[in-house]
């Protein structure tokens, strides 16, 4: 069913192995696993405990994650070969210890010392949880010039922290939670916007409702009232918010493309295997010209869209600017996902709307993908100016 080596020719031999072993992971123990993690509650909660446990035994835990802070120091070029297969679940970079990447390096490169002893060790071994607050109500969530939110005070006498958030992924069983705030100025303001880290246990901090995307858990919305703030728990400097953020957002989007197309891979293998095994009065589904025509459309997006994702990742590894790659990549990935989601549910006919496969619940990735760390259009956008900017010379 999960067929991670579909056109990764690239992947070096030293990472085959290693790949090989997580889709595996993933296959048979975390697949299994989805109706209950995807319900939430304790039972999800004890699920998950039970992955991370045997992912730390089988010694696949936090792949991605720096030596320094207990992973295991995967470069960025060797993990995106073994990020696809994790990714082939929703929920397998959080049972193999990569789904706090973003947050433990936002911390361990911009984190106040006080911020990095006392939660940086837990973020990395699963106990605790992060989640990031950028998105508000009425405020459009690719202009942050435009944050209401205000967190008032000062780094020597702590913040206090008003406003509300939504479609925050993970919030309600958050730990920690990485507010955008502006602690200056007025809005629409470029300066003046500040990153702070909040527990999710101070007072004033609520979750006001769950964000069902097509149905499916995992979205909050959150109010903060007041909330009281550490003045060391800024992240990065004050006003300086948005240079973090970009650096989370370049790394945090390459990540979901590669996870996409993961997801994209399962959903074509999905729709092989129907097509092959589906018997009609006269041949398999697969005879039809029409279903070779999905398959050869999906087979196509695959493997026109990894390469430049897979570009996405040696630009960011080099260090260099990969604002037009990145975007290519997510734009790409996103479509991927979308069209080879929709292709195997028209494929498998009425079952692919059901319960029995995992088909609804990656074309609902795949829908929203096209929104998830911006939209389509904000990337179309943003490559065509920059390509257009660029002296020809």
């Amino acid at each position: 069913m999960l067929d991670v080596t579909l056109g990764d020719p690239q992947c070096p031999p030293e990472i085959v192995e290693l790949r090989d072993r997580v889709a595996d992971f993933v296959r048979t123990r975390v697949v299994p696993c989805e109706p209950i993690l995807d319900g939430g509650g304790p039972a999800a909660a004890a699920a998950l405990r039970q992955l991370r446990k045997e992912a730390k035994a089988d010694g696949l835990w936090a792949l991605s994650l720096p030596t320094e802070l207990g992973g295991q120091g995967l470069p960025l070029r060797s993990y995106a070969h073994v990020a696809e297969a994790e990714g082939a679940s929703d929920h397998g970079p959080a049972a193999l210890g990569s789904a706090s990447l973003l947050d433990a390096l936002m911390l361990w490169r911009h984190g106040s010392r006080r911020v990095r002893e006392r939660y940086l060790s837990s973020l990395v071994a699963g106990d605790l949880k992060a989640c990031y607050a950028m998105t508000e109500p009425d405020v459009p969530g690719t202009d942050p010039f435009l944050t209401t939110t205000r967190a008032d005070g000062s780094e020597g006498g702590g913040w206090r922290v008003t406003g509300r958030k939504w479609f925050v992924s993970g919030a309600s069983d958050a730990d920690l939670v990485t507010v955008l705030a502006r602690t200056d100025g007025r809005a629409p303001d470029r300066e003046g916007l500040t990153l702070l880290m909040i527990p999710a246990a101070s007072p004033g901090f609520r979750v006001v409702r769950e964000l069902p995307v097509l149905g499916a858990t995992g979205q909050a919305e959150i109010e903060l009232d007041d909330v009281a703030v550490d003045g060391d728990h800024l992240i990065g400097e004050r006003g300086k918010a948005l240079a973090v953020a970009a650096e989370r957002l370049q790394l945090g989007r390459t990540l979901r493309s590669l996870r996409w197309i993961g997801q994209a891979g399962r959903a074509f293998e999905l729709m092989r295997e129907r097509a092959v095994t589906r018997t009609r009065s006269r041949g398999s589904l697969g005879d039809l010209q029409l279903v070779q025509r999905h398959v050869f459309e999906s087979l196509l997006a695959l493997r026109t869209t990894r390469p430049l994702v897979h570009e996405a990742v040696s630009r960011l590894d080099a260090g260099g600017d990969a604002h037009v790659e990145v975007g290519l990549a997510k734009v790409a990935a996103a479509r991927t996902l979308h069209l080879v989601a929709d292709a195997a549910i028209q494929v498998h006919g009425a079952a692919g709307l059901g319960p029995d496969t995992a088909l609804p619940a990656l074309f609902r990735t795949g829908r929203a993908a096209r929104l998830l760390d911006g939209p389509d259009e904000l990337h179309i956008t943003s490559v065509a100016r920059r390509v257009l900017r660029t002296d020809p010379a």
